[in-house]
This record gives structure tokens, sequence and C-alpha cells, in this order.
């Protein structure tokens, strides 16, 4: 079976698993961005996206810029020219945009998007997950600009709230 054929037939499976858990039963489950999501769908969403990112950023990645001062500096100036619409100037504080979205704009110092690995990090900026409203910016930003989008994010986890 194909990889693409496996990731539709797992899909479909998830969103049958959905329904059937759901407190509210498949006639009342909604598309409605408007309603707060089931922890069943929650916690299903999130393992499979979990799961389909590892498995996507594994492989040689281009080389990173050091860590450092001028390289978070930089990702600040490209996070405020194309992420602050969603996820807020902070990167923690998501946007009317964000918070309305479905899934939410995250906050992007939260544990959460912090455990993901620098290598998942960079692979989601890169290529975005559809249908989340996370769009990829391979076309826009250079690996260079990307790794330095990344230590941004990595330095929002060592702010204190």
């Amino acid at each position: 079976m194909s990889p693409r054929r496996s990731v539709i037939l797992l899909l479909l499976f998830v969103v049958l698993v959905v329904g059937l858990v759901s407190w509210r039963g498949l006639a009342r489950l909604s598309l409605s961005a408007l309603n707060e999501p089931g922890p069943a769908e929650v916690r299903i969403a999130t393992s499979l996206k979990r799961w389909l990112v590892r498995r996507s950023a594994r492989g040689p990645l281009p080389a990173s810029p050091p860590n450092g001062a001028v390289s978070v500096a930089s990702g600040r100036m490209q996070f405020g020219a194309r992420c602050a619409a969603c996820h807020g100037t902070d990167g923690r504080t998501p946007t009317d945009i964000g918070r309305w979205m479905y899934p939410r704009a995250t906050d992007l110092g939260s544990p959460g998007v912090q455990r993901w690995t620098d290598a998942e990090l960079f692979w989601i900026i890169k290529n975005g997950i559809r249908p989340t409203g996370m769009p990829g910016f391979a076309r826009i930003h250079s690996d260079e600009e990307i790794w330095n989008l990344v230590h941004f994010v990595r330095s929002l986890g060592t702010v204190p709230r």
C-alpha cells in the first residue's frame, strides 16, 4: 500500500473514531471552527500531528547558523513581518485572528511548542501544516531565515510570562 493511501486511510479512521468517541456523536459533529473541540478530538489530532511531523522531519537538514543574538534578532524581525498576524507580536498572545482559527494559533513559548525538536520546528516553519492555517514559508524564506525563526521561537521558551 502506498504511503499516501496509508495516511488517507489513517485519517479516515481517526475521523470515524473521533465521531464515535465524541459525547455528541456523529449526528452532532460540527465542522464549525467556532465550536471548541472535545478532549478526544484534541488528543487524537495532536497525537497524529506529532507523529506525522516527527516522521517528516527525519533526514538531513540544511546547516543552522549559530544560535546567537544576531540570529534571534533576525528571526524576531521575520516573525513580526510574517507570523505576528496570528501568533501576536510577542509570539505568546495570539491575535483575534489566531484565537479564532481552528486549531487555534498557539503560544509559541508554551511547553507543547517547546517540546518540538529544532528539526521539527524547522520542518513546520518550512512546510506548514495542512489544514491548520499554518502556512509553509519555504518559498519566501531561505533555509537560514527559517533557522533564525526557529532560534526566535526557542528564545520564547526562556522568557518568563
